[in-house]
């Protein structure tokens, strides 16, 4: 997570003001049921059902819901319990609009079972924070691809583009609430003090890593994973460079005084860079061997 600017204490009440403010004026109302679906074609029709992560997206998004929700009910500041709560709302939102596309478009999916949340939320709440931080990077090259590949009408596109705003939203306020929150209990300015968070985010580039040599799609997200749906020729270079790209893009919008998710950016650079130079040295060997 980068620091703030300059001018804002980042764990001050200014920061808690900025960051929670921030999220609730820039909240946008509708219902997914009277959005402009539109008709499809039975080739994109039959390419949307054959689609495999309709089922995980959905039930992802059920879980979110459940778990903010859950923890906004806990929390006894105010101000954040407003804030967290109208991410709840979205969360569950984000579930009832997929499941409305799913029941447009005739998606067979199992009866989903209910969701149990924990006693112990805050815990299960922070995890999720991390993951959506490491979800989202990825949707943004899975979105951006699947676009270009121009498999579906524009309009569903225009649909869903403002939900990767949201996510973007939802991870922007996380890293905030989770330094604030840290900050706040005398723990110091430490944003990413659990190993297992660490390790847990290096595992998903490796298996993301993993899956582009073997194509294995067992092993990471569906965010990741769902780029060979729309592509056959994609590398994971030009993956982790969309990735980079819309990550910046998206990123532009918001007050640069706040904090925003930097280690998946910083891991796919590196990552992007060693991958880089490995045609170069291969290079480099075949001249040395012919000289």
């Amino acid at each position: 997570m980068q620091k703030g600017t300059s001018d804002m204490k980042i764990g001050s009440v200014e920061h808690k003001e900025l960051f929670c403010r921030s999220f609730m004026e820039s909240y946008r109302d509708y219902e997914p049921e009277y959005l402009p679906w539109p008709d499809l074609d039975d080739t994109a029709l039959t390419f949307l059902r054959s689609i495999p992560f309709w089922e995980k997206a959905l039930d992802t998004e059920r879980q979110a819901g459940a778990i903010v929700s859950g923890y906004a009910a806990t929390e006894s500041d105010r101000l954040l319990q407003t804030a967290i709560a109208l991410q709840g709302k979205e969360e569950l939102r984000h579930a009832h609009l997929l499941q409305t596309l799913i029941d447009r478009y005739g998606i067979k999916l199992p009866e989903r079972q209910p969701i149990q949340v924990p006693q112990n939320i805050e815990p299960v709440f922070t995890r999720f924070g991390f993951e959506e931080c490491l979800d989202t990077f990825f949707a943004y090259g899975l979105f951006a691809i699947a676009r270009e590949a121009d498999v579906f009408p524009e309009s569903i596109f225009t649909i869903f583009d403002p939900i990767i705003d949201e996510e973007t939203r939802h991870i922007v306020f996380f890293v905030n609430w989770f330094t604030y929150t840290q900050i706040h209990r005398g723990q110091g300015f430490t944003p990413l003090r659990s190993a297992k968070t660490l390790w847990h985010y290096g595992r998903a580039l490796s298996n993301l890593i993993a899956v582009f040599g073997n194509g294995d799609t067992n092993k990471t997200g569906f965010a990741a994973t769902g780029t060979g749906i729309f592509t056959k020729d994609l590398t994971i270079e030009k993956f982790l460079s969309i990735c980079l790209s819309e990550n910046q893009r998206r990123m532009s919008k918001y007050d640069p005084r706040l904090l925003q998710p930097q280690l998946l950016p910083r891991l796919a650079n590196i990552a992007l860079r060693t991958l880089q130079l490995i045609p170069r040295r291969k290079l480099q060997n075949v001249e040395r061997a012919s000289a």
